[in-house]
């Protein structure tokens, strides 16, 4: 009886102890499944990040441009924040393009429509590159893009397509405070000054005698009157009307045409406001575009605004194809406007009203000699060429990328 209650006992022992390895083996494989489907989980994500299919895009861009060095990256240099700096670490970290790519551009086919300089905003740069077309794309890009640094859309593009070179137009404008448009001899005061109906049809009557084709080698620098790579088409260029900011009176300048040169909006501004202020004649814009040198004052590169880039052969050719969308933006026109009122037009009346730019420049229109003569030009040029040239492009040196 006592052996039969041993060996009872025994084969109990036994099976409890088989039931806790039985039970040992399942929690082991339990969490070893576990530690399997998340290598797996991670290998599925980077195998979709793999295959997803890089294609060729264009991005719609509006940045303001306060604080940067311009939009164009200079790779193996951090002293200088860069545009293209922010946006490349964003497509890195969303997982649009691999690292190596945000190291040498040329991997991912980038190019920017056009450069923008030192402080320059844009609303509607465009920007060509091959990504991985990844979920929720443009919420990830964003959400590695400080505030005012935005894609506000995309479209497909074909594959040999490159912004700068398919672009057949872009349309910058140029926001001053309209104080800038006062005679001379008028005691003016910012706050106080509203610009009347008469010098404001005069302003646009100027600025429409730049349309056409011209030769603007005085609105550049570095290019003779014989050079053919300074006569460019204006297609457009006319002055808005006023509104008030911060209790001072503004207007915007527009203007569009096929490419501009360094400095070229700028100069071709601050002619105008010298001829209007009676600092210059009249006659001064077409003796501008002979042989003869001519004292072109350049307006502040502060309200220069990438507005848009115009694609209009390429969307004759391919928008409607069946296959592509036409590269434009209506339905991203209500963010267009929406980020300028936020980012852009603060920045520059805030900075303005801080700096005194647009004041300062003015002050400086009394010692232009708007009647020197080439050789007098030339002595002047040679010795502000150094400190002209620190201040690179204005942000519509289109063709020189």
């Amino acid at each position: 009886m006592a052996e039969d209650l041993r060996a009872a006992v025994a084969s109990q022992t036994k099976r409890l102890n088989s039931s806790s390895e039985v039970v040992e083996r399942l929690e082991e494989n339990g969490h070893q499944n576990k530690r399997l489907k998340r290598n797996a989980d991670e290998e599925d994500a980077e195998d979709q990040n793999k295959k997803s299919p890089k294609r060729k895009i264009v991005l719609l861009m509006a940045y303001s441009g306060k604080g940067y060095h311009g939009m164009q990256r200079n790779v193996g240099s951090s002293q200088f924040k860069t545009i293209e700096d922010d946006l490349v670490s964003a497509l890195v970290q969303s997982g649009c393009i691999p690292e190596n790519h945000g190291e040498d551009m040329k991997k991912m086919s980038f190019q920017r429509c056009a450069r923008t300089d030192k402080g320059v905003s844009a609303a509607g740069q465009i920007v060509s590159l091959k990504v991985r077309l990844i979920d929720d794309i443009l919420e990830k890009i964003n959400n590695h893009l400080p505030s005012h640094i935005r894609i506000l859309g995309l479209k497909r593009v074909t594959g040999g397509f490159n912004s700068k070179n398919k672009c057949d137009a872009r349309t910058y404008s140029y926001m001053l405070p309209t104080f800038a448009f006062a005679h001379k001899d008028q005691d003016v005061q910012e706050e106080v000054y509203r610009l009347d109906r008469e010098t404001l049809e005069r302003v646009n009557k100027l600025l429409v005698c730049y349309k056409g084709t011209h030769n603007f080698h005085n609105f550049t620098s570095q290019k003779g009157p014989r050079d053919p790579s300074a006569k460019r088409y204006i297609m457009e260029m006319y002055c808005g009307e006023p509104f008030v900011r911060e209790n001072v009176e503004f207007a915007v300048i527009k203007v569009k045409g096929q490419s501009f040169m360094m400095h070229q909006i700028r100069k071709m501004i601050g002619l105008v406001i010298a001829i209007v202020k009676g600092y210059a004649a009249e006659s001064i814009i077409e003796l501008s575009w002979g042989e003869e040198k001519v004292d072109v004052p350049k307006a502040p590169g502060l309200g220069l605004v990438l507005e848009r880039v115009h694609f209009e052969k390429y969307n004759r050719r391919f928008g409607n194809d069946g296959l592509h969308e036409p590269l434009e933006w209506t339905e991203e026109e209500e963010k267009i406007t929406l980020f300028k009122e936020q980012y852009i037009y603060p920045t520059i009346i805030n900075t303005e009203r801080e700096e005194k730019s647009m004041v300062n420049w003015l002050n400086t229109l009394s010692i232009h000699d708007f009647s020197s003569s080439a050789v007098g030009m030339q002595a002047n040029n040679k010795n502000s060429k150094n400190s002209s040239d620190l201040e690179g492009s204005d942000g519509c040196d289109d063709d020189s990328d």
